[in-house]
C-alpha cells in the first residue's frame, strides 16, 4: 500500500495500517519534504512528492487517500487509472458530480474503492445493525446520536478555515454521525431538514450542527454536532476518547483556552508542527491496539421494544428485562475494519460494502444538512442506497 497525504488524517490512520497483517506500506506521497524524511525512515519506504508519481509506480497494489477533502477525487481517479485499489478518506469529495467521476474510474478501472474510515465500521455499530435487521426488539423507530468535542478550537490551517475549499464541520465531522444513522437505518433517508451554526467568527467554519433524517421506512434519526470545545460527550463515555483510548478527564477544554491566547502566526507554527514530519506530532502508539471501541459521541438506538447503546466495551441493551451488556472483543486497531474490508475484496472477491455510492450517499446528506439550513426548508435526497449488510 502506497499512502498518499501525511497529515492530521495520516496520523490517526498510521496505526492500523501499520499494524495490519494483511497491508505492507511501501511507498508515500507528499509535498512537504520533512514528510518524506520521516516516511521513508520510518517505513523503509519509497517516497515521492506527487501523487501522481506513487500511483503509477508498479510495486504499488493499492492508496490510503488522506489529501484535502478538495483533492480526494483527483487522486482517487489518478489511482484508478494506473489499476490501484484505494481507501479515500472521508468526505468522499466535495460534489456529487465528483463523486460520480470517482465512481466511474474506478468502475472503468475494474478496481475496489472504500470510503472511510468513519464511525460506521465500529464494532458495536455493526453488531446493532445486525440487531436491528433481524427485528429480533421489534422495528426501529429512531436513531439519536450527539457529539460535543473541541473541532473548531483545534490549530487548523487557512484551508481548513475556508468553507469554499472544504473547511467545515459538517463535512469533517458529519460523515461519521450519517454514516452510523444511515448503516444503523438501512441507508435510506428520504428527507433533511437541518440547522447549521457559526458562532464565533474568529473561527469561520460552521461548528455546529442540528439535524433531523426521515428514512423512507418512516424512521427518524437525529444529529447534533457541537464543536466549541465546552461541554464534552466523551464524559458520558467514562472519558474513553473517540479512538477508544483513555482520556485523562483534567483536560476538559484546554485547546480551546489554548487557542485563544495565540496569535494566527502562532496557530499556523503549532499546526505545522503537528502533523506528520512536523517534529511536535502527537506520539502514535503501534504496540497493540486501544482498549476500547472507538465512538463519536452518545448513539441511542430505540426499537419498539429495547433502546440499544454502543458502549467502550460492546453494546447495551435496555429493555422490560432490564439493562444488560453484551460484550463484544476489542480489535487491534479501531479501524482495522477498514483495511479487512478492502483486502477481503481485493484477495477474495466479496463486495466492497462502504464503496464508492454508499459514499456519495452520505455526501449528499451532508449536503443537504447544508442547505437546508442555508434555505430554512427540507430537502428531498435521490441518491440513497441501501445499507449493504
Amino acid at each position: 500500500m502506497g499512502v498518499i497525504g501525511m497529515g492530521s488524517a495520516w496520523l490517526t490512520f498510521m496505526p492500523t495500517l501499520a499494524q495490519s497483517p494483511r497491508v505492507q506500506i511501501i511507498a508515500g506521497a507528499d509535498p512537504r519534504s520533512a514528510a518524506r524524511r520521516k516516511f521513508a525512515a520510518d517505513f523503509s519506504a519509497e517516497v515521492f512528492e506527487s501523487a501522481e508519481a506513487l500511483c503509477a509506480s508498479p510495486a504499488v497494489e493499492a492508496v490510503y487517500v488522506a489529501t484535502p477533502h478538495r483533492l480526494h477525487a483527483h487522486h482517487v481517479i489518478a489511482a484508478a487509472e494506473n489499476g490501484k485499489h484505494a481507501i479515500c478518506e472521508k468526505p468522499m469529495a466535495l460534489t456529487l458530480d465528483e463523486c460520480d467521476a470517482m465512481i466511474a474510474a474506478v468502475e472503468r478501472a475494474g478496481t475496489h474503492l472504500v470510503v472511510g474510515p468513519s464511525q460506521g465500521f465500529s464494532p458495536p455499530i455493526l453488531k446493532i445493525r445486525e440487531m436491528v435487521k433481524s427485528e429480533q426488539f421489534g422495528t426501529l423507530g429512531m436513531v439519536n446520536t450527539w457529539a460535543y468535542k473541541d473541532f473548531v478550537y483545534r490549530a487548523r490551517s487557512l484551508e481548513e478555515l475556508d468553507p469554499a475549499l472544504g473547511g467545515s464541520s459538517v463535512l469533517n465531522q458529519g460523515p461519521h454521525q450519517v454514516d452510523v444513522v444511515r448503516w444503523i437505518g438501512g441507508g435510506l433517508v428520504r428527507s433533511v431538514r437541518a440547522m447549521v451554526g457559526m458562532w464565533d467568527t474568529s473561527r469561520p467554519i460552521d461548528g455546529a450542527h442540528a439535524a433531523f433524517l426521515e428514512f423512507e421506512d418512516g424512521a427518524a434519526a437525529t444529529l447534533a454536532f457541537s464543536g466549541y470545545g465546552r461541554f464534552d460527550t466523551d464524559e458520558l463515555h467514562d472519558w474513553v476518547g473517540e479512538g477508544g483510548q483513555q482520556r485523562p478527564a483534567g483536560i476538559y477544554g484546554n485547546q480551546r483556552n489554548r487557542l485563544v491566547h495565540m496569535t494566527a502566526a502562532e496557530v499556523a507554527a503549532a499546526k505545522a508542527s503537528s502533523i506528520y514530519g512536523g517534529g511536535r506530532e502527537r506520539a502514535v502508539e503501534l504496540n497493540g491496539g486501544p482498549p476500547f471501541h472507538p465512538h463519536f459521541g452518545t448513539t441511542i438506538v430505540s426499537c419498539q421494544h429495547a433502546d440499544l447503546r454502543p458502549s467502550p466495551t460492546g453494546v447495551t441493551i435496555y429493555d422490560d428485562g432490564g439493562r444488560r451488556e453484551i460484550p463484544i472483543p476489542v480489535g487491534p486497531t479501531a479501524q482495522s475494519g477498514v483495511v479487512d474490508e478492502l483486502y477481503q475484496a481485493v484477495r477474495e472477491g466479496r463486495p466492497t460494502l462502504h464503496d464508492g455510492r454508499w459514499g456519495k450517499a452520505t455526501l449528499e446528506v451532508l449536503l443537504a444538512i447544508l442547505q437546508s439550513s442555508r434555505e430554512r426548508r427540507e430537502v428531498f435526497l435521490s441518491h440513497q442506497v441501501p445499507t449493504a449488510d
